[in-house]
């Protein structure tokens, strides 16, 4: 909002100063601040609130050390990632933007799939909480809305690769392409790293790009509902969710300023994404969100995000890889959240199998997910929290890489 009335100053008072908001990076650096602002100020209030409602985690025994101090600690703190990035956003982003629509769309939706199943959880005192079917069914109508959006709104456009063109007798002159709709995605790795999902319909003739959304809504559906539940059993121990999807955002953010500057992406050689840009706003004020949270999130927890947070936290991830076509490097960049996936599966899977064939079940990890495994084993939860962000780090490094490794 405060984006407009500056707009509106410059444009008919000449207010000096007023022409910043024109920055994206100006407006990023005011995001960050004020996300960080409402999360260490007002956090502290909406922590004592649910104190006072008496919000406190019932903790299933588990065998783990230190895990009976937890019980009763105040949960749905993902209400303070929630409120510190929408504050900034609705004061600072372009809200006729289309990004940030479907971002903000994405943090109310997965947020109140996440508060339903915490309130079940805490208030009708089911463990379980809600249906795991329910659950899925939101985040694949989720996942339905945003594929659905970008793939016919008409403002989702990508530049075609810029030119060389002969301007003079003597002289080249780079020349961008036309803004076209395409399903394009980035291949990591690979010198020609572009990937059209039309090409896995071109059997059907040429007219296959008309039916490209075939493919390219379904795996939308997957991406946002397997970084969303990825990011949920992420969130087991004091500090380890946040500070890994703080390091996960940061470089989304990275990938998103380069994929929405003309010159960066010119000179780097990947796709530039008109209007793209934008979302550094959001992305700065998620950052600052998940970084102020952390403030009451490391160990000892004073709060807990639970599903609130968790579930918003993966299908925000997810949705930003997906706007910047960056998708195919999620298994790398959340690295994190695949191994506690993996770890959940396998456990899982081996103990069904080994039931049904051999009349007991074995286990490959003593717990999973993979964080309560390292716990089993005796390490100290802030130890495990380390030395995952640091595991979380070295893949951010390499996935910044990928700009030039082909």
């Amino acid at each position: 909002m405060l984006y407009y009335l500056f707009e509106f100053l410059e444009n008919n008072y000449q207010i000096p100063g007023a022409g910043l908001f024109q920055f994206i990076t100006f407006r990023a650096a005011l995001a960050v601040l004020t996300s960080l602002l409402i999360a260490t100020v007002y956090g502290k209030k909406i922590i004592l609130f649910l104190q006072k409602k008496q919000i406190g985690e019932t903790v299933r025994d588990l065998g783990l050390d230190g895990q009976k101090q937890k019980a009763g600690t105040p949960t749905m703190g993902g209400l303070i990632i929630i409120l510190a990035t929408l504050i900034p956003v609705l004061l600072f982003a372009k809200l006729d933007n289309i990004y940030v629509i479907l971002l903000i769309v994405t943090t109310i939706w997965m947020g109140i799939i996440g508060f339903i199943d915490d309130y079940i959880k805490i208030f009708k005192k089911d463990k379980e909480g809600l249906q795991g079917k329910f659950k899925i069914l939101g985040q694949v109508v989720l996942g339905l809305i945003v594929g659905t959006t970008l793939y016919f709104h008409p403002e989702v456009t990508m530049k075609e690769r810029s030119q060389s063109v002969i301007t003079t007798e003597y002289t080249l002159e780079k020349v961008a392409g036309a803004e076209v709709k395409s399903v394009r995605t980035t291949v990591p790795f690979f010198k020609n790293n572009e990937l059209d999902y039309t090409s896995f319909i071109g059997w059907m003739g040429d007219g296959a790009k008309e039916y490209a959304w075939l493919i390219f809504i379904p795996v939308v559906i997957i991406i946002v509902t397997a970084v969303s539940n990825g990011a949920n059993l992420t969130d087991g121990i004091d500090g380890l969710a946040a500070g890994s999807s703080a390091i996960i955002v940061l470089t989304l953010g990275i990938f998103t300023w380069i994929s929405g500057n003309i010159i960066f992406s010119n000179y780097l050689d990947i796709m530039f994404i008109p209007r793209a840009g934008e979302l550094v706003v959001f992305v700065a004020a998620f950052v600052g969100a998940l970084v102020g949270f952390l403030w009451y999130n490391a160990f000892p927890a004073q709060v807990f995000m639970g599903d609130t947070g968790s579930l918003t936290i993966g299908g925000v991830i997810a949705v930003i890889a997906i706007i910047i076509r960056k998708e195919l490097l999620i298994p790398v960049l959340c690295g994190i959240f695949f191994a506690e996936s993996i770890s959940v599966m396998l456990q899982v899977g081996y103990f069904k199998y080994t039931k049904k064939k051999y009349g007991e079940g074995k286990r490959v990890f003593l717990m999973a997910p993979l964080h309560h495994h390292y716990q089993k084993k005796g390490y100290h939860e802030s130890k495990i929290v380390t030395r995952f962000w640091i595991v979380g780090i070295l893949l951010a490094v390499i996935t910044v890489v990928t700009l030039k490794v082909r």
